[in-house]
């Protein structure tokens, strides 16, 4: 697609630097509207990115914001011309896309809510579940916004969106055991019947009952795990409410040589941990990539570039290999292919159709820099960006 290196800089923890094209998550959301198939994305340009996708010119200007766009944006579910989107500027935003131009119709603060931790930016991608909108952020705190969403009296979409529960996603508990504050909110939460699923850069996972919403309550914490570190890959859930979760290794701690680094829970349990894996070859190893479920296995990919394929039942390892490190990329499965990127800018499409043996390559695609984003799959059409600037539509 002709979008061109899109680059700025930007501050993190260790300086300024160049950012270039999207990255971890990155994932760029596809729907059809208007009789054009819509590509939308945020990226390390510091815009948001409306293109179409059968020839990647623009369908509507770049939205900009302050600094760069790390996460992936969310559409609305409900078919409202709505995207929601979270930058490292500090903010969260509600942009419509039903004129000319995209329109920033709210946004909200990460120094809104009090008590804040570790930063504030918005990794996570925003889940909605009827007119509320759920996301945690870097400033270590969960959001539940309702959005009140409809159109006024010129067709035009409009919000009333206000903040209705705010929570720390940590407690002392955690601060004691990991002894220092880094607690962010990096993954997108999940929903499992009434339960709001995260985990958090302190490797607390833990589940909200989302239940007393419905009469004006607040949600309750129900479960509570801790993986010993810094857990931002989103939680999965299976058909029967397990959870699959992949944590990092970076505090060496006694907790995560305990419980491994790809973790099976069962939160219904009084002891939720139903098998685990070791995946710390080195320090500063393990799990940045949310998992993928695929009929009878799961799929992770850790820092070290390994792709490994487990036995959801009992976690056995059935195959795995190895590629250029990091992957970072979540595995994407689709029509029995399984689609991984690789840090030198290859992307892999493999034969899933027998889950319990290796996969064969069926196809690569050298895109020319790191892919840390997750593809998107639309209409036999594979949607990505790379970190050497670009995205690109593969068919």
């Amino acid at each position: 697609m002709g979008s061109g290196a899109m680059c700025s800089p930007s501050i993190d923890q260790s300086g300024e630097q160049i950012w270039c094209g999207t990255g971890w998550t990155g994932q760029p959301s596809v729907f059809e509207r208007g009789g054009h198939t819509w590509v939308v994305f945020g990226a390390y340009d510091r815009a948001v990115h409306f293109l179409d996708a059968t020839n990647g010119q623009r369908l509507l200007p770049d939205f900009p914001t302050g600094d760069i766009i790390k996460g992936s944006e969310t559409i609305d579910a409900d078919g409202y011309p709505l995207v929601y989107t979270g930058s490292r500027d500090n903010f969260l935003r509600v942009l419509s896309f039903d004129g000319d131009r995209p329109v920033e119709l709210w946004k909200l603060s990460a120094y809104a809510v009090k008590p804040v931790l570790w930063n504030d930016d918005w990794d996570g991608s925003p889940l909605m579940i009827g007119d509320y909108l759920l996301e945690g952020g870097e400033n270590s705190q969960l959001h539940i916004i309702k959005l009140n969403r409809g159109y006024g009296a010129d067709g035009k979409v409009t919000v009333d969106p206000q903040l209705i529960f705010n929570a720390p996603g940590w407690d002392a508990e955690l601060l004691a055991a990991i002894k220092d504050q880094d607690v962010s909110i990096e993954n997108s939460v999940a929903v499992f019947g009434n339960t709001l699923y995260f985990a958090n850069s302190g490797g607390l996972v833990q589940g909200w009952d989302l239940t007393p919403l419905r009469s004006g309550g607040s949600p309750q914490r129900v479960f509570r795990y801790w993986t010993g570190d810094d857990t931002d890959a989103s939680i999965v859930i299976d058909e029967d409410g397990m959870l699959y979760v992949g944590v990092e290794y970076e505090r060496l701690n006694d907790r995560s040589r305990e419980v491994g680094q790809i973790i099976k829970l069962d939160p219904s349990r009084a002891d939720p941990l139903v098998w685990k894996r070791d995946e710390r070859p080195y320090n500063n190893a393990g799990v940045w990539a949310t998992p993928a479920l695929y009929k009878d296995i799961v799929i992770y990919a850790t820092d070290e570039g390994k792709v490994l394929g487990l036995d959801r039942t009992t976690g056995a390892m059935l195959w795995s290999f190895m590629l250029p490190r990091p992957t970072w990329q979540s595995p994407v499965v689709v029509d029995d292919v399984f689609i991984m990127g690789d840090c030198l800018g290859v992307l892999h499409g493999y034969d899933m159709r027998d889950t319990r043996v290796q996969p064969k390559e069926l196809w690569h695609v050298d895109l020319g820099g790191c892919i840390e984003s997750t593809p998107a799959v639309w209409k036999g059409r594979i949607f990505v960006g790379t970190r050497a600037g670009g995205v690109y539509g593969i068919g």
